[in-house]
């Protein structure tokens, strides 16, 4: 296996057994994964953080998942973002787009493979900075 530690991953999702699950599932893996329940609880974590990626709900309390990604973005230029939304109807906005993010950075909960999303990972990881 490959060695992840140096790979910080923030899950951002209001409900608690998402993040517990899926941040020991990247933890198992290798990854340092770190939590956040609201748009704004990530905010206040980056400012004292540097996370390579953010695994975002788009349905949040108070800020929603876009908006959060679009402010990460402009704060945090180099971070990258997978979106992990349970509308099975959701497309990227034309904001999104602009941002370099792409359908295969959305994941439909629940994962059923999750090795998947770690390959989403490590590609995003790879990538050059935008």
């Amino acid at each position: 296996m490959s060695d992840y530690s140096t790979t910080h991953v923030l899950v951002i999702d209001d409900e608690p057994a998402i993040c517990a699950s899926l941040s020991a599932f990247l933890e198992d893996y290798g990854f340092q994964a770190s939590t956040a329940e609201s748009a704004e609880e990530a905010l206040d974590l980056m400012k004292s953080n540097t996370y390579d990626i953010c695994i975002v709900d788009l349905r949040l309390p108070g800020m929603s998942g876009e908006d959060l990604i679009l402010q990460a973005k402009e704060r945090y230029p180099t971070q990258k973002h997978i979106i992990y939304t349970g509308s099975i109807s959701y497309n990227l906005s034309d904001k999104l787009k602009a941002q370099g993010m792409r359908p295969e950075h959305v994941f439909l909960k629940p994962i059923r493979v999750l090795s998947l999303l770690v390959k989403c990972i490590k590609e995003l990881t790879a990538e050059e900075p935008a």
